[in-house]
């Protein structure tokens, strides 16, 4: 493994791990009502992109963090949607 690619996977770490707490936070308290809808879509779709870029250019540093990322979000969407205390507005 190169130093690239070492480089890759601690960023891809780093970047990744910072949305446990969120994820926790919301799971424990159920409650997930300062959490913004539309940061939530709009990052779950750029992740998406990121996903497929690093499919396309079999990048394993750029495939795991996106991937592993996207699961958290799309966790915190729902845990959002399940434990939200207002349903979204329809602009949102």
């Amino acid at each position: 493994m190169d130093y690239l690619t070492v480089l890759g996977l601690s960023a891809a770490t780093l970047t990744t791990i910072s949305f446990l707490p969120q994820m926790v936070k919301t799971w424990q308290t159920k409650s997930a009502k300062d959490v913004s809808y539309i940061m939530l879509i709009t990052f779950i779709l750029g992740v998406s992109l990121w996903l497929l870029y690093g499919i396309f250019r079999q990048d394993i540093a750029i495939i795991l963090a996106n991937a592993i990322t996207l699961v958290f979000n799309l966790t915190i969407l729902w845990l959002k949607i399940k434990y939200g205390k207002t349903r979204p507005r329809k602009y949102l």
